[in-house]
């Protein structure tokens, strides 16, 4: 037996490698994947471009640590910033590590105004993290349980309600920042309205709250933008990072812009390997690929493809509820919970993800064909129609 802590329920199976939306275990047999690793495989698996840049980067350098200017991450900020129309990067290795960045600075911010006992409004059914202040702003009790006492300083809303937080702002001198996800991925895909998050923007500019977005499973072009919130036409005050930046090698990142840049200053905050060339050269090639390859439309084409290929072979199918999401972040809602669908599935040849107990949750790599695109959707409604005639 293995010696890993038993931290994770693993599915009996194990890769070997994988070629673009394939992956292949011990036995050689091909799975189509609509998971890639939790919205993190970007570019899928082996891709020319991000195999050449790694290895040579390998044969380079891939550590210096933050005493010593990285022209990688100088680079990959750089990119980053242009494409956000923000000022500030800050690089980490997660996406709960960013978050706890994001929390830090709007706590330190709070200070800096005069407040003793920052607060920070957070969403029901909200994922983070796992760090203990992440945990805590996270609006799911099973990821909680064990674990108090929690961090205080959180106060929570429901997601996508303006009145709530209007609510809260009359009665709470303290808040000093909001965090929230522009669609819900942990949550069952709940996509915030756009009209939600201009009006929350103009509430947090005349409080004078840091508006904090947390785009660490929607962001890097999976909607069709290059970040969720994007399609409102907003610019966050601070926006965090992870999974697919780097489309497989672990790096998150904290951007901050307007009233947020400029809070955190030397000994704030860090990271030992936070920016490192490798990961920087990950992010920035990812960025590039995205872009040259015209992966962020691409979502988008083949996003409307999959959700409506769902529906037309799902509508009316007792148990069905619902298709929803944007781009390549998919949710398919049942009425009952489905967690079984994941190990049929695997069965089947196709890799995917149940959240929230009844939502399929399908988040495939961006670079996957039109004809993958089919194919999930043939492989996958049987499986559903199988499951809820069961």
């Amino acid at each position: 037996m293995p010696h890993l802590m038993n931290t994770y329920g693993r599915l009996p199976v194990a890769f070997t490698h994988g070629q673009g939306c394939r992956m292949f275990d011990e036995q050689g047999k091909s799975y189509l994947d609509a998971l890639a690793g939790i919205a993190v495989n970007t570019l899928g698996h082996n891709h020319p471009r991000l195999v050449k840049a790694l290895s040579e980067q390998v044969g380079r350098l891939m550590h210096v640590s933050n005493v010593y200017r990285i022209t990688q991450a100088e680079a990959a900020s750089d990119r980053l910033a242009a494409i956000s129309r923000m000022d500030e990067v800050f690089f980490c290795n997660s996406g709960c590590e960013a978050n706890e960045a994001a929390i830090k600075l709007a706590r330190m911010y709070g200070h800096q105004q005069g407040i003793e006992q920052p607060a920070i409004i957070v969403m029901e059914q909200a994922f983070h993290g796992r760090t203990l202040a992440t945990l805590s702003a996270t609006g799911n009790r099973k990821v909680q349980a064990g674990f108090e006492p929690l961090v205080s300083g959180f106060v929570r809303v429901p997601f996508d309600d303006l009145a709530a937080i209007e609510q809260v702002a009359a009665r709470n001198p303290n808040v000093v920042a909001v965090l929230f996800e522009p669609i819900q991925g942990e949550g069952g895909i709940h996509i915030a309205h756009q009209d939600f998050m201009r009006e929350l923007r103009q509430i947090c500019d005349r409080k004078n709250w840091l508006f904090m977005v947390d785009e660490v499973q929607c962001g890097i072009g999976r909607t069709g933008a290059w970040f969720a919130h994007q399609h409102a036409g907003i610019v966050p005050d601070v926006m965090t990072l992870a999974k697919g930046l780097g489309s497989g090698v672990p790096i998150g990142a904290c951007l901050a812009t307007g009233r947020a840049a400029g809070v955190f200053k030397p000994g704030n905050h860090g990271s030992t390997f936070g920016g490192n060339p490798l990961a920087c050269v990950a992010a920035l090639t990812t960025l590039e690929v995205i872009e040259a390859d015209g992966l962020t439309a691409r979502a988008t084409t083949l996003g409307e493809a999959i959700r409506g290929g769902l529906r037309a072979d799902l509508s009316g199918v007792a148990g069905f509820v619902e298709v929803r999401g944007d781009g390549l972040m998919i949710g398919v809602e049942l009425d009952r919970p489905c967690g079984d669908l994941v190990k049929r599935a695997l069965a089947a040849g196709l890799l995917i993800n149940v959240t929230a107990e009844k939502v399929v949750r399908l988040l495939p790599p961006l670079v996957m064909s039109d004809a993958e695109g089919a194919e999930l959707v043939a492989m996958l409604v049987p499986l559903i129609k199988e499951f809820l005639a069961a």
